[in-house]
């Protein structure tokens, strides 16, 4: 098992997408879609398993033009954490204290910004095709039989 003093981002099983001031990993895994601010994609680009919580800081700091606290890195791998973006969990440093007390505290201190991952699950593709309702408007035959009836007791089937 890693050591979580030296995070590994998980890199097996994601799509991702570098876009302007953000990162999109889309987890194949689980069908989760993660956006990663600046802050946060930095940490998760950072965390290469040699690399302590203490450096990241420093590389952070160097990367963003501002004394970053190892909190903020802290807080980071726990929102990583959360979405199963490392290859193994490491115990929250905010053990005891709520999320929102470490953003406070933090926040505080920062002049950069906080990290943020956000997240989604993503439709199955059999969810995310088309649907089908009778003409009359209601889906009621598509919801009974969870396809495209090949009659509609209104008229033909209208696919939208």
């Amino acid at each position: 098992m890693n050591n979580p003093q030296y995070p590994t981002a998980r890199k097996a099983g994601l799509v991702v997408q570098e876009v302007p001031d953000e990162v999109l990993v889309y987890d194949l895994d689980t069908n989760k879609a993660h956006c990663l601010n600046k802050t946060a994609a930095a940490v998760w680009r950072f965390c290469d398993g040699k690399s302590s919580v203490p450096e990241i800081a420093k590389f952070l700091s160097s990367e963003m033009g501002t004394k970053v606290d190892d909190d903020l890195v802290w807080l980071a791998i726990d929102q990583l954490n959360d979405s199963s973006l490392l290859e193994a969990k490491a115990e929250p440093k905010f053990q005891g204290q709520s999320r929102r007390d470490a953003i406070r505290k933090i926040g505080i201190a920062s002049m950069i910004a906080l990290p943020i991952v956000a997240s989604l699950v993503a439709p199955k593709s059999a969810m995310a095709s088309t649907s089908c309702r009778c003409d009359n408007g209601t889906n009621t035959d598509c919801i009974l039989q969870g396809t495209c009836p090949t009659t509609c007791n209104v008229g033909p089937n209208v696919c939208v």
